[in-house]
């Protein structure tokens, strides 16, 4: 009777501790699941800058309902702020953007120490040393830019460079340029060349703090690019310290 009732009591207390372990193991996946929900919201409106709760539903393929519940908790965080929007008849629209505190979740600046360095070399030297300093880096850096992408072709190099900057911690993309796409569709011949423009997009800036304090950073910046890819000609259209939401450039092959 008595190894009866002891293998019942082990048997309970097995069933105990298997039920603790996997409420243990639904809350670990239930906060999995919502951190990956908000994460995959911030990036969603570091890409496109502001939406509505259903235009963030629809891409999510989550239901507006449950959208809207982790909005109020990202809101409560202060990691996103949104603004009313009335169009036409009926309750207005929430339209949702990140914070400055939302755009710091992502890799977006160098140390502080750099900016410290900065400060120091504008104080003690002039701003003169600083523009001086910060154009010797970026020409060093499209230097290690040129040998790394070498002589393949465009598209293969901007593809390359593209994963550069994302080693970097820029959230960048490179796609061809329209323009582009419509002359290789338009060729007679029915051949489609190799696209001879490209559009590189950034989404947030790693060295943004020093950007707002030096904005002379970023024209440096692009003529880093013009450097490592010396067949090229690039363009600015886009820029995140005029309170865009991403940098952009135009790169187009020069003619030979």
């Amino acid at each position: 009777m008595r190894q009866k009732e002891t293998s019942q009591s082990t048997t309970a207390s097995a069933a105990r501790k298997a039920s603790g372990k996997a409420g243990s193991q639904a809350a670990s996946g239930s906060t999995s699941s919502s951190t990956s929900m908000k994460d995959a919201i911030l990036r969603f409106l570091l890409k496109h800058g502001t939406a509505t709760a259903g235009a963030i539903a629809d891409h999510l393929e989550v239901t507006p309902q449950g959208i809207r519940r982790h909005l109020k908790n990202l809101e409560s965080s202060e990691l996103i702020e949104h603004q009313t929007s009335q169009e036409g008849i009926g309750r207005p629209n929430h339209v949702y953007k990140l914070s400055r505190k939302g755009r710091e979740h992502f890799p977006d600046q160098y140390d502080q120490f750099a900016l410290s360095l900065l400060n120091t070399v504008a104080d003690t030297m002039g701003p003169e040393h600083v523009s001086k300093l910060l154009k010797q880096q970026w020409q060093n850096k499209a230097k290690a830019y040129r040998d790394k992408l070498g002589d393949a072709p465009l598209a293969d190099r901007m593809q390359a460079l593209v994963e550069l900057r994302q080693a970097e911690g820029y959230m960048a993309e490179c796609y061809p340029a329209p323009e582009a796409n419509e002359k290789a569709d338009g060729e007679a011949n029915g051949a489609k060349d190799a696209p001879a423009a490209f559009v590189i997009t950034e989404y947030n800036c790693a060295i943004a703090q020093i950007a707002e304090s030096y904005p002379m950073v970023c024209g440096h910046e692009l003529a880093m690019f013009a450097i490592a890819l010396p067949d090229c000609s690039v363009e600015r259209t886009h820029w995140l310290v005029n309170g865009e939401h991403q940098c952009g450039y135009l790169v187009k092959a020069k003619e030979s």
